[in-house]
Order: structure tokens, then sequence, then C-alpha cells
């Protein structure tokens, strides 16, 4: 095995865990970036370029037929064949979240269609599905099974939020497992049919499951209901006979105890097994070979890299397979970079150059690989680290259709752990929880003093209904440096002057005229 480091050109901010890589005709393609696409990319896919050990990205396009494809985070994927030798074949893209936190139960088939040095086109298609349709959620997997001539999709484990029935303030954003059923996809009919087995009693997340033939093998993954890593090794066989499908699992000895772990394929039967946890605060270091031949499977520990003193020693690493005996893993970079969102990445080979050469990969790997987000989670926790899939080969598309980030607006002043104001204590290390709804993140607002930045929420110490209220409202918030400035700035309202109706003139009293013999008669009876 070799270990080696690649750099990233312009785009070390799109590169966060729990996005996916695509395998199209000797080319990978970047899926599922952090923060909804930019009109310097409007698809969210990326071709993935790298030339001379740097990384660059290409925007990629769809066609006009196509429906909208939200980038999604830790979804499930496979390729689907028309059969199992087949050449040409489309990814189903199952679940995962977008960039609002909010889980997808939508399964998608995406194909290349055209392609030209200077541009990539894809097709999406949205697949609707009736029977028992699986919930929304993420890190779970699908694959495609092979029997008698036919084939169906297998999905099976990830994790969603709590019900809306079940949820309270204190747990609104809480995850759980999801019920551990088997799903059967036919895509020809559209149908979908669950089935409960015994031998699955816990909901598995971020574990690894290779298909073959008519038969799945599940290794490791997290449980959060017990809080534990299964060591069993479940075999899941599908019988596709004319009339009703027959599911069956085996418990198998020899299961590695284990989560967000990466699978590699270096031949036709022989695997590798890098990365993952053991516990909450261990990553873990070794490497197994994982070989399956006429129906068995035998799991053995392998040699591993010489790991860098930085991987060594950072809190939590990610990565995904590459293809063709490849892996690419990535550690934070925050504790060195100024940019908080910046990662390292390594690109390690699990096999020698003179190995490395076409394959027809009959065997469907599908390997989920975290569960939260660096953001989201605390080190060592299983997190949604990014599924890469790439080759480490140079591509012949021009250069000039690199993307830029710089194209983008900066969104490294959002972060969540930058020092908001001159009183700031909030740090990512003694962090805990302030607010009710807060989870693995502080409560930010945005004052709209100038061009706009965010302070936390707990910094300008306002109370959880203030919060509510101001997150509900449309109305602009000052934080407390500026508010006092927003005040002198104010101008009084201008008044509406109302329109006074016309008084009505008094009527003039009627009189009477005398005569001026009257007027003496009256003047001499007064002065008498």
């Amino acid at each position: 095995m070799s270990l080696q480091m690649v750099s990233t050109v312009n785009n070390s901010s799109l590169l966060q865990p729990g996005f996916s890589l695509l395998n199209f005709d000797e080319h990978v393609f970047f899926f599922g970036q952090k923060g909804w696409p930019k009109r310097s990319c409007p698809t969210g896919v990326f071709l993935l370029d790298i030339k001379q050990n740097e990384l660059k990205m290409k925007p990629a396009f769809f066609s006009k037929d196509s429906c909208y494809l939200p980038p999604l985070r830790y979804p499930a994927l496979c390729t689907l064949r028309s059969d199992a030798r087949a050449d040409e074949y489309r990814y189903i893209i199952h679940g995962g979240k977008t960039p609002n936190n909010d889980l997808s139960d939508k399964i998608y088939f995406m194909s290349l269609i055209n392609k030209t040095n200077k541009k990539m086109t894809f097709q999406c298609i949205e697949k609707d599905l009736g029977g028992d349709v699986p919930e929304a959620r993420y890190g779970h997997t699908i694959n495609v099974v092979h029997s008698r001539g036919k084939r169906m999709s297998v999905l099976f484990g990830g994790r969603s939020y709590t019900p809306l029935a079940q949820r309270t303030t204190e747990n609104w954003n809480s995850v759980v497992d999801c019920l551990p059923s088997v799903f059967l996809i036919d895509f020809e009919f559209g149908c979908c049919t669950s089935y409960i087995l015994p031998e699955l009693q816990d909901g598995l997340s971020f574990h690894v499951s290779i298909a073959r033939g008519d038969t799945i093998y599940i290794l490791g993954g997290h449980s959060l209901q017990n809080n534990t890593r299964s060591p069993n090794l479940y075999k899941l066989k599908i019988d596709l006979p004319l009339g009703s499908p027959a599911v069956t699992c085996t418990i198998l000895p020899g299961g590695i105890s284990v989560s967000s772990a990466i699978v590699t394929q270096i031949s036709d039967t022989e695997f590798v097994l890098v990365g993952g946890y053991h516990s909450d605060s261990q990553k873990r270091l070794a490497c197994n070979t994982i070989v399956l031949e006429d129906s068995k499977i035998e799991i053995v520990e392998s040699v591993s890299p010489e790991w860098t003193p930085d991987i060594k020693h950072c809190r939590m690493w990610f990565g995904c397979d590459m293809g063709k005996g490849s892996v690419l893993l990535g550690i934070p970079g925050a504790n060195k970079q100024i940019i908080p969102d910046a990662n390292y990445f390594y690109i390690l080979r699990c096999k020698g150059a003179e190995e490395d050469k076409e394959e027809e990969l009959i065997t469907q790997i599908c390997s989920q690989t975290s569960s939260e987000d660096p953001g989201d989670s605390t080190p060592f926790e299983d997190s949604e680290e990014f599924c890469f899939s790439a080759e480490a080969n140079s591509f012949d598309a021009d250069n000039a259709d690199t993307y830029n980030e710089d194209d983008e607006e900066d969104e490294s002043e959002t972060g969540y752990w930058i020092t908001c104001c001159a009183s700031c204590s909030i740090d990512i290390n003694t962090w805990v929880p302030f607010y009710s709804t807060e989870l693995n993140k502080p409560a930010m607002i945005l004052c709209s003093s100038g061009a706009g930045h965010w302070v936390h929420a707990q910094c300008m110490d306002l109370s959880e209904t203030m919060l509510l209220r101001l997150s509900e409202a449309n109305v602009k918030y000052f934080c407390n440096k500026h508010v006092d400035l927003n005040k002198g700035l104010q101008t009084p309202q201008k008044l509406m002057c109302l329109k006074k109706p016309p008084m009505k003139p008094l009527h003039k009293k009627k009189t009477m005229k005398l005569s001026t013999s009257t007027k003496k008669s009256f003047l001499r009876r007064l002065f008498e």
C-alpha cells in the first residue's frame, strides 16, 4: 500500500463530509456539495480532475428533460445494469440530506447521455414507487442482486428524524435508527416490499454492504439505540422465483466491530476494508482483505500503510472508495488553516501499479462511510464522512472549464465557530448546547448592519423566546454592537397629513328693524 497527499485548487469549501462520487466512462463526478448550488455550476455535479497531485473541479450539465436533483449528502448509491455483465449502467440515488437538513425519500436514476472533451451531460429521472415505500433516511445502503435471470434492488439500514408525533422541544432535531427492515424494490414495475427478519434485531447505519450474485454481505455499522458497533456479519440471500421473492438472513462468524469503514475492490474476488471507527473515541487504523469465493466470505487482516502523524493524531477522518483499489482519505485542517472548512486529502493505493488495469466489476459495492458532519458531531462520533469514489488519473477535459471557487460567494465567514464579537465565548472544544433547539451547532442570527454578519445568539444574550420570535418574524435584527448605531440612523416616520373638512359657517341671527319713534320711546322708558 502507498499513501500520497493531494492538494485542492480553489474548491476546498465544497469538499466536505457527506458527498458522493459517480464513475462514468473512466471519469469521476462529484455530487452532494455543501450548500445549495451556485450559478457557476447550477447542477451541483462536477467532474473531478486530478493532475500532478492537484484536484480540480469542472461543472457538469443536465439535459433539458431532466428532473431537479438537489445536492444530497449521505445518500445510498449503487449502479444498475440490465444484467450482471452489461457495460452500460446508471446510478440509483436514494435518500440523503438536503442543504436545509431535510431528509429525502425520493429515488433518482442518473445516467451519462453525452460526453465531449469540454462538456458532460447527464439525464436525471425521478422514479415513483408503490407499496411499502421506505421512509426518508440517510446513512443506509442500496444494492442490486441477480437471481434466476431477474434483478432486484435491496435497501437496508439508515437513520431518520424522530417521528413528528414523538418530538418535543428537547429532541426536535434528534435522529433515531430506522427499523431493521429489508426492502426489495422492483423498478420494472415500480413496487416495493418490506421484510422483517428475526436475525436483524437492531437498526444499523453507516455499515458496509457488498453484493455478489443473489447474496449481500452486511458488515459493521453503528446502532444509536444501544450505541454499539455490531461485530456480526450478516448474509442476505435473495431468491427470485416466478412467484413471491424469498429473503433469508444468516449470521456468520468472523465479523468486525466497525462503523464508517471504506471498501475498495482490488480484483474480481478481493476487496480491502480501510478506516472507520472502533468506538466514539478510537479510530480504526487497521486494514483487512475480504475474499468472496463460491458463496463464501473470508476476512483476514492485511498490512496497513505507514500512516502520517497528522492522520494518526487527528480527531476524525473520512473518505471513500475511488475505484480500482484506491481510496481517498481526508482529515480536518481547521486547527492548522485559517479557513475552518479546509481539509487535507490523501490517496491510498491498495495495489501496485502493475495490477492497475481494466477490470470488469461484476460485484456491486455500496459503502456508507460516515454519520455526522464535523460541524454536526463530536469528535470520533460516526462522523458523516463524504463518499469519494474517484480515480487518480489525469483527464483530457480542457482546463478552461475548471470550476473557480472565486466566482462563488465567500461562505467562510458564516461558520459556526467564528469569533462573532469581542466578548464571544463560543469554542468548538468546550461548547455545550444552550438553547433547547440546539443539537451540535450553536444557534446564530444575522445582523443586518452594513453587508450583514453572523453572530451567536448566546453571545447576544437573547432569550429562547426572543430567538424563536426573531426566526419566525420577517424583521431586521441588529447585534449589540450595531443596535445603538442603527437607532441613531433612524429617521422619524413620515406622518400622513389628514385633510380636515371645512367648518360650516354659523347662521346669522335674524334681527328686527325698529323705527325711529319706537327707539326714542324705548330709550325714554329706560332712563325714567
